[in-house]
């Protein structure tokens, strides 16, 4: 079934006007890559109009306590569907601000005439930011949850190929409703073994279709709504605060969780994504530092 409400409150076709929170302010990653665990996070599918609601109303308790000003900022993906914005995010072009530009990045590769590219940029000389960071002595980790990190096929083995270090396995998959748990249990094992600074890259399954099981009651015959898109969010919210607690643990850590696109519910007619909707093109952003032992 379509859906068209999360908890009883109307929920438009597509994304709800205004920002969730503001912009962050212009960091200095220089300061930050070197003395800092890096942790970014893609919660795959993610829609910004669920994922802002939940947060105000008080139903997304960890990622509140995280995010700046307890809210998501609104921004615009660099691709509609899970390849082409991780291509994007993983080469240093996360998401966009949702309003006029230009706006700074927070990584960049070295690339003669880049407008985005500022003081506080930190630039590396590679073809990706696994590979940067690699360079300046990162290791780099990939946790992988929908297919496209399977390591099944070539196509699936070329993202997690940027990574020094790369896991998937079934349980970490879309069709799991604890693929959350079995994706940060094997984080928490790799993280806690490892001797230098770390980049950890979890891609998180949960909210991507098939996610009915998060929805308690129902069934497999009623299909993905927004109901149970925002359970899936609840889900991820009640276990993602052992990975701000494992990559803060160490030294001090700063995180990127967003969503790489979202996902149509019967929006104007459109399922699914690679689609050119508003509701795919707008998602939740939030960056953040986390003190050394704070989580």
């Amino acid at each position: 079934m379509s859906g068209d409400t999360v908890s009883g409150d109307a929920v438009s076709g597509g994304t709800r006007g205004g920002r969730g929170g503001a912009p962050g302010a212009t960091r200095d990653m220089n300061a930050i890559v070197g003395s800092h665990d890096l942790l970014l996070v893609t919660l795959d599918t993610l829609r910004y109009d669920v994922a802002d609601e939940l947060i105000r109303a008080g139903r997304l308790p960890t990622l509140a306590r995280a995010l700046p000003g307890g809210r998501w900022e609104r921004r615009h993906s660099p691709g509609s569907f899970t390849y082409a914005a991780h291509a994007a995010i993983l080469a240093g072009f996360l998401p966009t601000p949702a309003a006029p530009g230009p706006h700074p990045r927070l990584f960049a590769a070295a690339f003669p005439g880049s407008e985005t590219t500022a003081e506080g940029t930190w630039v590396f000389d590679a073809a990706d930011l696994p590979g940067g960071l690699a360079r300046a002595g990162y290791h780099t980790v990939c946790v992988g949850g929908v297919g496209f990190f399977n390591k099944l096929t070539p196509l699936g083995s070329a993202l997690p190929g940027l990574f020094a270090e790369s896991h998937w396995e079934p349980a970490f998959g879309v069709t799991s409703p604890t693929s959350f748990e079995a994706q940060i249990e094997c984080a928490e094992r790799v993280v806690r073994g490892a001797r230098g600074p770390v980049f950890l890259f979890v891609n998180v399954s949960a909210l991507h279709q098939p996610n009915w099981f998060h929805l308690p009651g129902a069934a497999r015959e009623h299909g993905d709504d927004l109901r149970s898109h925002a359970a899936a969010l609840e889900y991820v919210d009640r276990h993602i605060g052992r990975l701000f607690t494992l990559m803060s643990a160490r030294r001090p850590g700063f995180a990127i969780v967003c969503s790489d696109h979202g996902t149509a519910y019967g929006d104007d007619g459109y399922v699914g994504h690679r689609i050119g909707h508003e509701a795919v093109w707008t998602v939740p952003y939030g960056e953040f530092t986390m003190r050394q032992g704070a989580w």
